[in-house]
């Protein structure tokens, strides 16, 4: 995906400047309480920018010192690659999870995003 794909205001001036909207990714990103989560397209809606397009470039390209294993694919997947760190943190955090069957591909649970989706409602008081 190129650049191309961000809003406008993730193109930085200078190349190792932080995009506005990545920047405003991260911060949503950061208020999601530990033991939830919110899927991509949730984060561009709450902003009103976006799509989950945009939103999952920017955690790939800049969400490692965010907890980003709390932006998530809407059917609750773990994201691909990076199962077993998500596993991990998703255990210590408690977020509910469905454990998988014994056919299911690899025997990974899936986040049960019924009881795991936050709204971004108590804590969303602050955010501008």
């Amino acid at each position: 995906m190129s650049q191309e794909n961000l809003p406008d205001d993730a193109h930085p001036e200078y190349a190792d400047a932080l995009p506005e909207y990545a920047e405003r990714v991260l911060e949503v990103t950061e208020l999601i309480p530990p033991g939830r989560v919110m899927t991509y397209g949730d984060v561009a809606e709450w902003l009103g920018e976006g799509g989950p397009r945009q939103v999952g470039r920017v955690m790939a390209l800049y969400g490692g010192a965010v907890p980003w294993w709390r932006v998530v694919r809407a059917d609750g997947a773990l994201l691909p690659g990076h199962e077993l760190a998500a596993l991990g943190h998703y255990r210590a955090e408690s977020t509910p999870l469905k454990e998988a069957s014994r056919a299911a591909e690899g025997h990974l649970p899936r986040l049960d995003m019924k009881r795991a989706r936050w709204d971004g409602g108590e804590r969303a008081e602050g955010h501008t």
